[in-house]
């Protein structure tokens, strides 16, 4: 079915329709939420957000790409409004050269390179020091508070805290540079 006849039948309220793109693209849109966000649980609740405004501004919405490019363009601008929000800055850059790499490849491509980032990022954080690394995977990867994991460790709050800015600017040094490499070579 092409974008057009999907969203026309969107735009008639087509549940079956609807249907089949979620579950075309949820999995894979919630995965690449996750590349910027680092929060399954955030991730999959910004992705349902992204189908309810499918779903209620069909009518309005004007799609000059894929349906499919569309939906990943959606789930980028909201999850950089969300960290902007939450106020995370990029001051590596490093979601700005995601989103400059999001442009420059289709989002197949997307998808990999994100997943590449993704693997990249894991790796980095193995070769943080071991406490750094326990701090990191508790928040990032396990979610927990800061208290949580200042508790668990039996270190102070400002002490995760410090911990994790530490890690942010190694991790984001690290980053920056495999994204000019995997921009340079993809």
């Amino acid at each position: 079915m092409k974008t057009n006849s999907e969203l026309k039948e969107l735009q008639n309220k087509n549940h079956f329709v609807f249907k089949k793109i979620f579950y075309e693209f949820y999995e894979d849109l919630v995965n690449y939420a996750h590349g910027y966000l680092f929060d399954k649980g955030r991730s999959e609740d910004m992705v349902q957000d992204v189908f309810i405004t499918l779903w209620e501004k069909a009518d309005t919405i004007e799609i000059n790409t894929t349906l499919k490019g569309y939906l990943y363009a959606m789930v980028r601008n909201k999850s950089l409004n969300l960290l902007k929000s939450i106020k995370i800055t990029d001051s590596t850059q490093v979601l700005e050269l995601q989103a400059i790499l999001d442009d420059t490849y289709n989002h197949e491509d997307t998808i990999e390179t994100t997943n590449k980032i993704h693997n990249q990022l894991l790796n980095i954080i193995d070769t943080l020091p071991e406490k750094m690394q326990v701090i990191v995977k508790m928040r990032y990867l396990e979610n927990y508070r800061y208290a949580e994991i200042a508790e668990e460790l039996k270190i102070s709050v400002n002490t995760v805290k410090t911990q994790l800015k530490r890690a942010k600017i190694k991790i984001g040094q690290l980053l920056h540079a495999i994204l000019i490499l995997l921009s340079i070579f993809h």
